[in-house]
């Protein structure tokens, strides 16, 4: 089959579309945490977008899932305390649980991208080191088949064989 008969590729879909009865975008943007109609318990911080480093982004991250984390447990306990003290009014301390889980879950959201990139990274190092070794394997083995025609040859040289290339 010739491939100039194939036909032409669609062109990409740009902006919304329909699947499976759901709206999506072809933009990959995490909306925030207002967008979504959640409050945000951490400081805006960096712009998420154009970091001035990789490495104050994750410190960053990292500072606030702590704070959050610490949040999370001291609200568990309370929880815990209001269950066992006065259990018809837990919802409120649920409610608060929930928001801190929302606000873990938007941050570790938002690392995803440079999770993806360092992952990236860390694969194409492995296979340049591994393109690099093979490389290194096939050179070795070029000098030690040239070593060992020459010492055939000089083998056949010195017992006075003569030989013909086809």
């Amino acid at each position: 089959m010739d491939p100039k008969s194939a036909p032409e590729l669609p062109p990409p879909i740009e902006g919304t579309y329909i699947c499976c009865g759901g709206n999506y975008t072809t933009d990959d943007i995490l909306p925030s945490l207002e967008d979504q109609g959640v409050r945000q318990l951490y400081p805006k911080g960096p712009n998420i977008a154009m970091p001035p480093s990789v490495l104050v982004l994750i410190i960053y991250f990292k500072k606030e899932l702590r704070s959050l984390n610490r949040e999370l447990q001291l609200h568990i306990l309370e929880l815990a305390d209001i269950l066992v003290e006065r259990p018809s009014q837990y919802a409120r301390s649920v409610e608060d649980i929930s928001l801190i889980f929302k606000n873990l879950h938007h941050l570790l959201n938002s690392l995803c991208p440079h999770q993806a990139r360092a992952t990236l990274i860390h694969i194409l190092e492995l296979q340049i080191q591994r393109r690099k070794q093979a490389v290194e394997d096939i050179k070795r083995r070029r000098e030690e088949a040239q070593r060992l025609l020459k010492d055939s040859i000089g083998t056949m040289e010195d017992t006075g064989a003569s030989f013909v290339l086809k």
